[in-house]
């Protein structure tokens, strides 16, 4: 069997020597290419067609997430795992959504990584141990558990109608429209309850939105 091709993309490169460094000990990988950024490495992709791209959430432009979106996209042959120092469930859902078929958290032994990428290859989904568990327990919730009379008390009255109608798939000028606001109030809105939910984009506040009962 041909070697496993496989791209790193990560904006430290210390920690893409680490990685390249760990699968050079290995007969069935090699490493096609590397990129610092998000934009780089759908660019690497497209140039070098890899089997997988191991790819971390934050970097400089676009994100990993944004990135996979792209790479399923243009390469849809190309598997992405990602690897990153963030566990939050909103950034591994998103993830997922973008097209990911693995998430992994650094740190990970030799083996479990090496395991991950031969097993996205085969087309199955990967989790390490932690985030495995809490996405079982998240789906074995009973739907609507997380909702209350006033589930994001955090929020302004206006940042929770915007919220609302985000849930519910309106885009900011829609958004805008509906509660005569201009496209830029809406867009500042947007950033204060992303900021506020510790989530990264318009996608994983609407799953934390519809987790806990709006855009029902």
């Amino acid at each position: 069997m041909p070697p496993i091709r496989v791209l790193l993309a990560d904006d430290h490169p210390v920690v893409r020597r680490g990685l390249a460094a760990l699968l050079g000990t290995l007969d069935d990988f090699e490493v096609v290419a590397e990129a610092e950024d998000g934009e780089a490495a759908v660019r690497e992709c497209q140039l070098t067609r890899p089997d997988v791209v191991l790819m971390d959430v934050r970097m400089p432009g676009i994100d990993g997430v944004e990135a996979t979106r792209r790479i399923r996209k243009a390469v849809p042959d190309a598997a992405v795992l990602m690897l990153t120092m963030y566990d939050e469930d909103a950034t591994v859902f998103t993830a997922m959504q973008a097209g990911a078929r693995g998430y992994l958290l650094k740190g990970a032994e030799q083996d479990e990584i090496a395991d991950a990428i031969r097993a996205v290859v085969r087309g199955q989904a990967i989790f390490g141990a932690a985030i495995a568990s809490r996405m079982l327990e998240h789906f074995a919730s009973p739907p609507g558990q997380a909702a209350a009379d006033d589930p994001f008390p955090e929020l302004t009255a206006r940042e929770k109608e915007i919220l609302e109608l985000l849930a519910h798939g309106r885009r900011t000028a829609e958004i805008a429209s509906a509660l005569h606001l201009s496209p830029k109030t809406v867009s500042n809105n947007l950033t204060a309850i992303f900021a506020k939910l510790e989530v990264t984009d318009r996608t994983a506040a609407v799953i934390r939105a519809r987790e806990r009962g709006l855009g029902g």
